[in-house]
């Protein structure tokens, strides 16, 4: 999106025809999607509408199957052709930019893939905040030991940021509904953080993480370093340490791995999946073709050990999107494109309403004023003063009354009611 607002601002018209392919047509601002699932911001507040801010570009809702390069063709799966049933459309193209980004990498562990719930998508946000709320519902509403104990007990696997925000803001929130239940207390809810590491928040630096977890154990969060999940089935998760926990809730954050297009190409990857490209951001040794953010290997020209790359993250990928941009016009135009040079200034996390850490220009802060600067700073970088407006305006009305507790699971399946209605539904399995 950031490349493709560059393009479309940039290019002279009718100097070139910029064609958008997404599975979605929107950007997800993934830094605000613990909020969303907390319910302290909108979760349409949190993605940035592709044909609204990409007037001047053509966008395809559909999703890219195939990418023949020595062809310069792009295989595209669309609503339209899955509901005909035919085949592929065909996009031909003269530049072409790779942009998938990542997918969640799971692991080959017993009933993950049946129980396990990712982190990486708005409509996994509002439904994980769905399923918590849900859980405290059953919690309050049986007389049956286990299947209490198991509502109550929250697993999440993987201790970086999206793992410890998820789980810092859903605690906060679930903590506050219990206020509501007449037989549920904070106390008698167990979360627990599995990381496989000696630490969580590596990006913080060791000495914060040090503290995140101190700050999470505080509010009695089972935090296990050096620990993986081994099996979770039949409503049990186990642990390599031997811990077992009834629980009917599993959230997996272990780490991302670039999305599946990227070897649907005949474009040269390096040997952990990702696109190779330059300091330039081209594809190595090819021509008419760029890369970014996660799912490409962009070379850190900053880093002090030769072969680093830059790391998957936002604050590469934003500034990656609009060189490449440039680079494309100035290729166009016949000038030299030019390298991607950015050292990363820190990052900033939250763990909870008024709670987090930061590391930024060198300066460590933690508590309240960390979590102010997370706000802040995600706030400047969320794309278009609409959504910048809108997400002001949650955190304003959340701090001005009490939070929204309602669980809204029948989002998932809205038919539902109808088709009991009609006869040819069955009730909801708790």
């Amino acid at each position: 999106m950031y490349a493709a607002l560059r393009l479309q601002r940039r290019l002279r018209r009718r100097e070139a025809e910029v064609v958008v392919i997404s599975p979605d047509p929107y950007m997800t601002y993934q830094p605000f999607l613990p909020e969303a699932a907390a319910g302290s911001v909108a979760p349409a507040h949190v993605i940035v509408p592709l044909r609204r801010v990409l007037p001047r570009c053509q966008v395809v809702v559909g999703e890219a199957r195939r990418i023949d390069h020595a062809r310069r063709t792009a295989y595209v799966s669309t609503p339209a052709t899955r509901s005909e049933g035919g085949g592929d459309a065909e996009l031909r193209y003269d530049e072409i930019v790779l942009a998938p980004g990542s997918v969640s990498r799971t692991l080959p562990i017993p009933g993950l893939a049946e129980s396990g719930i990712g982190f990486k998508t708005v409509e996994e946000a509002v439904g994980l905040r769905n399923h918590v709320l849900a859980q405290l519902d059953i919690a309050s509403s049986t007389r049956d030991v286990e299947v209490r104990d198991a509502a109550l007990t929250f697993v999440f696997v993987g201790g970086g940021f999206a793992g410890v925000e998820a789980l810092g803001e859903l605690e906060d929130m679930a903590r506050y509904a219990t206020r509501y239940y007449h037989n549920v207390l904070p106390d008698d809810m167990r979360w627990v953080l599995v990381e496989a590491t000696d630490r969580i928040l590596p990006e913080v630096g060791e000495e914060l993480g040090r503290y995140a977890v101190r700050e999470l154990r505080g509010r009695n969060i089972d935090v296990r370093l050096e620990t993986r999940l081994a099996r979770c089935e039949k409503r049990i998760a186990v642990l390599s340490d031997g811990a077992r926990f009834p629980t009917r809730t599993v959230v997996w954050t272990a780490g991302v791995k670039p999305h599946p297009l990227v070897a649907a190409t005949d474009l040269p990857r390096d040997p952990h999946g990702r696109l190779r490209v330059t300091a330039a951001l081209r594809l190595d040794g090819t021509e008419h073709a760029w890369a970014a953010g996660d799912a490409a290997a962009v070379p850190d020209l900053t880093a002090q050990k030769p072969g680093t790359e830059c790391a998957p993250n936002a604050q590469h990928a934003v500034r990656q999107g609009r060189l490449l941009a440039d680079n494309i016009i100035a290729t166009l135009r016949g000038g030299e494109p030019q390298e991607y040079r950015h050292a990363l200034i820190g990052s900033v996390a939250s763990l909870g309403l008024h709670k987090g850490v930061a590391h930024l220009y060198g300066r460590q802060v933690k508590g309240y004023p960390a979590w102010l600067m997370h706000r802040v700073y995600h706030l400047s970088r969320l794309p278009t003063a609409n959504r910048k407006s809108r997400v002001l305006a949650d955190w304003t009305l959340a701090a001005l009354f009490k939070r929204e507790i309602a669980a809204l699971g029948s989002l998932e399946n809205p038919r539902a009611e109808f088709e009991l209605a009609a006869g040819i539904g069955r009730q909801p399995d708790v």
